[in-house]
């Protein structure tokens, strides 16, 4: 029988070893795996990589981890967000190192390692520092990069309902990076609002289907 529930928040991140690289979802505050986030800084692996739309805001999510010194590169579209404190003070310090990369670039170079695409072009970033040291060729008189796709060790998700075969179910705007990094991380890992019984789930509203997901935990703590 396929059961993918865990009781445990530290049963679920248990897998997550010092250097691992992890994608983080969420778009702003909607979607992050809040509670994930502190079970892993909990746990006390180190010297990760973090993919993530932006780097943490205050004193959540991945913030914290910066805060706390486990974080040994980002990989993100937005690394100086509004309340980002954290990620300028270590970057500030040179204690961590940054790829910055387009935020549509970042969400199809995750897409691309979930299909098993060997890369993409595009004609973001051409003739910018973005694009030093890549390969670049010019098609039709447009200018393009190539961008290699993006995959993780661990992926950290947010939905608002699962069962016990891990197909999940997002809450309007939590449905932003999760779904693509759900297939582009060995082990991928989510916590949910409410686990729900076999069936109860819409077959048409399922956005992750369960073959995708290692883990699912369910939360007391809700976030959007």
């Amino acid at each position: 029988m396929v059961n993918k529930i865990v009781d445990s928040i530290n049963e679920a991140i248990g897998p997550i070893s010092d250097g691992a690289t992890v994608m983080c979802g969420g778009f702003g505050s909607s979607g992050i795996a809040f509670n994930l986030l502190d079970a892993l800084l909990e746990q006390g692996a180190r010297e990760l990589t973090i993919i993530a739309n932006n780097a943490g805001v205050g004193e959540t999510g991945v913030a914290k981890l910066l805060r706390e010194h486990r974080v040994a590169k980002v990989i993100c579209s937005y690394p100086r967000s509004p309340g980002s404190i954290w990620f300028e003070r270590r970057y500030e310090e040179r204690a961590i190192d940054l790829e910055l990369v387009p935020q549509g670039t970042l969400a199809e170079r995750i897409r691309a390692a979930g299909a098993g695409l060997g890369g993409f072009y595009t004609p973001t970033g051409y003739g910018t520092e973005l694009a030093k040291g890549k390969r670049t060729e010019v098609i039709d008189g447009v200018g393009y990069v190539f961008e290699r796709p993006l995959a993780a060790d661990v992926a950290l998700l947010k939905a608002s309902q699962g069962d016990r075969w891990g197909n999940l179910v997002y809450h309007t705007t939590a449905r932003n990076f999760n779904p693509i990094m759900a297939t582009a991380a060995t082990t991928v890992i989510a916590e949910v609002s409410e686990i729900v019984e076999l069936g109860a789930l819409d077959p048409e509203s399922v956005v992750t289907p369960g073959i995708f997901l290692d883990r699912v935990i369910e939360v007391d703590q809700v976030f959007v």
